[in-house]
């Protein structure tokens, strides 16, 4: 598997454990046993799911980056980080958020977003 693959995938992984310690506790109170936590125990259960995003995100940016031999500069990781985030936190958002809805301005700024991978990648 190639660097870049490998870094892809890494920050895919990266960004479904974000979007989980970002996001997931805004349903805890649907869960039986996690529904009467303490604020500081969100926290820290969030904390233990970023551990995880840091534990995918950095060897991600070290393979990845140019200067460490892999197949990307700086700001093209950036934004290769950013629509996978974006991408992660859609699918996590219309499979436990269905009361929220995917509208047309989404569907634009995700259109400009590629626009924008395509002007950071253009040589």
């Amino acid at each position: 598997m190639g660097k870049a693959l490998t870094t892809i995938i890494l920050l895919v992984l990266s960004n479904t454990f974000m979007t989980i310690a970002w996001y997931g506790h805004l349903k805890f109170k649907q869960i039986n046993h996690l529904s009467s936590l303490s604020m500081l125990s969100i926290i820290l259960l969030s904390w233990g799911f970023a551990l995880f995003e840091y534990i995918f995100q950095v060897p991600a940016n070290r393979i990845g980056f140019s200067e460490n031999g892999g197949p990307f500069n700086l700001w093209q990781l950036k934004v290769i980080q950013e629509v996978i985030t974006l991408s992660v936190f859609s699918i996590f958002m219309l499979i436990f958020f269905k009361g929220e809805t995917f509208k047309l301005n989404h569907l634009i700024g995700f259109l400009l977003l590629i626009a924008a991978v395509y002007f950071i990648f253009k040589k």
